[in-house]
């Protein structure tokens, strides 16, 4: 190999070795590549790179501001970052290259809260930020409107405006950051622009003004103003208040403007430290040659249109575009290539100066009208019978359909955004379609009109609902645009405030709006307004060739919202406010018509009315009702078509009429019951009948006895005669007895009840079943606390027996225990006694078995106490003449003084009286109508009778309450 490469470079290896490629400082040959050979150097550390950025600061509103330029977004033509406290935004501006491609400014404003600016993640599904919401729409608009006016006329280059929100505290809203920021961004880059302006927010809170107010200022504050302007003019004005006198908000823009201004001189210094030279761009101008050319052709038949009233919307435009054409035609002939590319632009200019001369020399409007004339007015409330509420406005040819949907609690919209409030339970959507103006397009996603619009017309009606805890619904109106000829979301104010009063709303005043206009002539070279005229209601034309688009609406006593937008470089604020007068003339004017349809919310009586009912409930009780991942929930939902929302103890079901929430509260009290008060109907289900009763399940899984005797006001043989199992009831709770048993009556539900509660029993605590394994003396203190305070309620309404109701007391059971105790019953044996008086139970042999050897005495004694203290219709093995001499003996024993059954305590003495006699035990009279038992023990049974007298002692009670004696020893 050495051979091969020594005649392969024969000529390399006889040159001087100084000559050599190594002695160059190559790489060998043979290595295959040619390069230097490296000499160890030394290693190449990265440097450090310096950003240079400039920035200001300044106060206004006793907060510290900063613009900041030369740090981030170094490729944008214009790129500022504003910062008040924690709050940062950053605003770039970018222009297209090359020539305009139309006839107009296309210029996008895009502004976008990210969730990283709060430092949380997107709840989406991708967990990233979708579709521009509402709110950065409406920021966008809110930067929009105060900069277009100020491009050069005919500079129709794309611009394209990104503000982004770096960081926010919550404190602030960014939105007032990010217009000026933008503003200062177009001052640094070379796009044509004459500005800077300056954005301010104004708050009100007890009648002191507050500039740039935080967000719990704003949450406080009666108006809401964000006002924009240059040095010496106005350029936008937006308004939320709580009816604002017109002298009120005047003050608040007079204080706004000198505020506004102290925002330039920061914007004015940082471009001349930063900014570029302003680039020459082509305008698309027209020649004075040209206009010339074009105006002599159109100008007077464009004139013989705009002087003829009886030319509709569409006849007038039909008539324009007709003059357009001809004039095309003149203009091909000629071969007049130049005027043909602004033809259009051209004509609109004449028609502009055509229309303002007339309105400002003359005094005439296009449709005839004065200039503070309203158009003709037609209101209808109620449009729609079925929908919740309805109405429809008209306003010349503009013409809307507003509808009212209420809604739950549950159904407001969650609002993600960096600041506010979480939700909203008040929304108007405002909806333009194309056929409103006899067009064809395309209906996809949100409309930048159509939010700003009703976004407007919301924040009119919002001053005026009721508050949420006296109105709890959730409210959706729709505004249908049915056709527009000028101030549509003015007609949608108006035309919501009807359909909410038919709606049924409480709202305080009615609320209209109008749109006020301005044509102005100016003075070419100073630029000044020589003279003007204020246009009340205006025209979708007059819009357009008008100076000014300034909508107000408010009530009688006060302004509600304004949105202010123009077309010139800045108007007067002199100017803006005589425009307050002139608005609520013409809203006076309207609010008169409207009262004359509606002037009351409307009484809702009829079935299509929705009901809301709201119920208090523990939250434990709340979980048992959704149940398992809210299935409960959810069948209900299905079932009724209703809605549930579900709070912090609070349910809230929103149903389409009357008849649906009945059927829902039916579903809510079986599942998890309501509070039981003496007189109140329920509904239940027949689960056990007995001879004496049925047993009814009612109010949540809860149990009740309805007495044979309650189950008619005609005497009733069989409880099967009129009851079944599984039959539903409508009954009323009549009472309870001392350990909280409801009683139930089916006979108070009826005409000709006798069984009702006087006076309206008072309303009892939600009952809850008796605990069979709590202690004796917890149970008999309840009672006693029941007895004291039936007590005093008796001597306050001076009734002499301290009863809980007009029927007797009865012993309630569960069905499985009087099931029980039937199988028992026929192992009672009647003893012998020789007093007139005896008890015979009637024995069933046949049915006698081993498991009927467990019975107890105290289930017997208590079968004893249920039937002597019930009606005599009741059968327990008694026949009628011994309950009857029981009865007498009974009331015999209640004359003579006996032991007081709150004060017997276990251990106490006293002489009893045998009062029958049983198999396993007596039952002993203790006095006062307490019964009492001791129960046999072993082969201590002897001989008793009837009548005897006994030294007994309580020596325990069973798990119902019954004492349990013994004998005192030496008795």
């Amino acid at each position: 190999m050495a051979a091969v490469g020594s005649r392969a470079n024969g000529l390399l290896m006889s040159l001087p070795v100084y000559l050599t490629w190594r002695r160059l400082g190559f790489r060998n040959i043979c290595t295959g590549r040619l390069g230097l050979v490296s000499s160890d150097p030394e290693p190449v550390v990265a440097g450090t790179k310096v950003l240079e950025s400039s920035k200001e600061e300044f106060e206004v509103g006793s907060r510290l501001i900063s613009f900041e330029t030369g740090k981030i977004a170094r490729f944008a033509n214009g790129a500022v970052v504003m910062a008040m406290a924690e709050t940062k935004v950053l605003s770039t501006v970018a222009s297209a290259k090359g020539d305009a491609a139309g006839d107009f400014l296309p210029l996008t404003v895009d502004y976008q809260e990210k969730q990283f600016a709060q430092g949380v993640i997107p709840t989406t599904f991708m967990r990233r930020e979708g579709a521009p919401r509402e709110r950065e729409l409406l920021c966008g608009r809110l930067i929009d409107r105060p900069i277009r006016p100020l491009f050069p006329a005919g500079f129709y280059h794309e611009v394209q405006v990104m503000a982004s929100v770096l960081s926010s505290d919550g404190k602030q809203d960014p939105d007032i950051l990010a217009a000026n920021a933008t503003s200062a961004a177009l001052m640094l880059s070379d796009i044509p622009w004459g500005g800077p302006i300056g954005v301010v927010r104004i708050g009100r809170i007890g009648g002191q003004f507050i500039v740039n107010p935080s967000m719990d200022e704003l949450s406080l504050s009666d108006l809401n103003v964000v006002y924009a302007c240059t040095k010496d003019k106005t350029l936008m004005i937006d308004v939320q208040a709580r009816e604002i006198s017109d002298k009120d908000l005047e003050a608040g823009l007079r204080l706004a403007h000198p505020e506004a201004v102290k925002y330039l001189e920061p914007q004015v210094r940082l471009a001349a430290k930063a900014g570029k030279q302003k680039k020459e761009y082509k305008l698309s101008l027209a020649s004075g040659k040209t206009f010339e050319k074009i105006k002599d052709l159109a100008e007077k038949p464009i004139e013989a249109v705009f002087t003829d009233p009886r030319y509709g919307k569409f006849e007038r435009g039909e008539a324009l575009d007709k003059i357009t054409q001809d004039v095309r035609k003149a203009l091909a002939e000629e071969g007049d290539e130049e005027s043909l590319k602004v033809l259009s632009k051209t004509v609109d200019t004449v028609r502009k100066k055509v229309i303002r001369r007339r309105i400002i020399r003359e005094g005439l409007r296009v449709d005839g009208r004065r200039l503070d004339e309203v158009r003709p007015i037609y209101c209808e409330a109620g449009h729609l019978p079925v929908l919740h509420g309805s109405s429809l406005f008209s306003r010349g040819d503009t013409q809307v359909l507003c509808t009212v949907t209420l809604g739950a609690p549950g159904d407001a919209q969650r609002l993600d955004s960096l600041v506010g409030p979480p939700t909203k339970r008040f929304m108007l959507h405002y909806s333009f379609p194309p056929f409103s103006i006899n067009e064809v397009g395309k209906r996809a996603g949100l409309n930048r009109r159509e939010v700003g619009h009703g976004t407007l017309a919301e924040k009119a009606l919002l001053a005026v609902l009721p508050p949420e805890d006296e109105f709890p619904y959730t409210v959706r109106v729709n505004s249908e645009v049915m056709a527009s000829d000028g101030s549509t979301s003015m007609a949608s104010v108006c035309g919501g405030s009807m359909a909410l009063m038919d709606a049924g709303i409480p709202l305080r005043e009615h609320v209209a709006g109008v749109s006020v206009g301005l044509v102005t002539e100016v003075d070419p070279s100073t630029g000044s307004i020589t003279d003007y005229r204020i246009l009340t209601d205006i025209l979708g034309l007059e819009d357009h060739l008008g100076d000014m688009d300034f909508k107000i609406a408010g009530t009688r006593n006060g302004i509600t919202a304004i949105q202010l937008d123009i077309k010139p470089a800045g108007i007067p604020l002199d100017i803006i406010c005589e425009c307050l007068e002139h608005a609520l003339k013409g809203r006076i004017q309207i609010l008169d018509h409207m009262e004359r349809e509606i002037n009351a919310p409307r009484t809702k009586d009829d079935t299509n009315s929705p009901r809301l009912a709201t119920m208090k409930f523990s939250n434990e009780t709340l979980r048992h009702l959704i149940g398992p991942l809210g299935v409960l929930k959810r069948k209900i939902e299905e079932e009724t078509g209703a809605r549930m929302s579900v709070g912090d103890g609070t349910l809230t079901i929103l149903a389409k009429n009357q008849t649906v929430l009945e059927k829902v509260q039916e579903k809510v009290d079986f599942i998890v019951g309501r509070e039981i008060e003496v007189g109140g109907i329920y509904k239940g289900v027949v689960t056990s009948v007995k001879e004496y009763g049925a047993f009814v399940e009612f109010n949540g899984g809860q149990q009740g006895l309805l007495h044979i005797s309650e189950l008619s006001h005609e005497p009733v043989s069989r409880v099967s005669d009129v009851v079944s199992i599984g039959q539903q009831l409508t009954l009323m709770c009549i009472g309870q007895d001392v350990r909280g048993n409801i009683k139930l009556s089916l006979k108070a539900t009826k005409s000709g009840s006798k069984s009702v509660p006087s006076n309206g029993e008072s309303v009892l605590k939600t009952i809850q079943r008796s605990n069979i394994w709590a202690s004796t003396e917890n149970e008999i203190a309840s009672q006693d606390n029941l007895q004291d305070s039936t007590l005093e309620k008796c001597e306050t309404r001076g009734l002499d027996n301290p009863s809980i109701s007009s029927s007797p007391a009865v012993l309630i059971r569960t069905a499985a225990e009087c099931d029980e105790e039937e199988k028992l019953s026929g192992l009672v044996q009647s003893s012998k006694s020789k007093s007139k008086l005896s008890v015979t139970l009637k024995l069933d042999h046949k049915s006698k078995s081993s498991a009927d050897q467990s019975e107890t005495f105290s289930d017997l004694f208590s079968h004893l106490i249920d039937n002597s203290k019930g009606s005599t219709n009741s059968h327990s093995g008694l026949n009628e003449n011994e309950v009857v001499s029981s009865k007498k003996n009974t009331k015999k024993d209640l004359t003579s003084s006996g032991v007081d059954s709150r004060k017997l305590k276990i251990g106490k003495k006293l002489t009893a009286t045998v009062h029958q006699i049983r198999a396993r035990g007596l039952v002993l009279d203790l006095g006062g109508g307490l019964l009492g038992m001791y129960r046999f023990e072993g082969d201590s049974k002897r001989d008793f009778e009837v009548g005897d007298k006994l030294l007994v002692k309580c020596s325990s009670f069973t798990d119902k309450g019954i004492p349990v004696m013994s004998f005192v020893k030496g008795d």
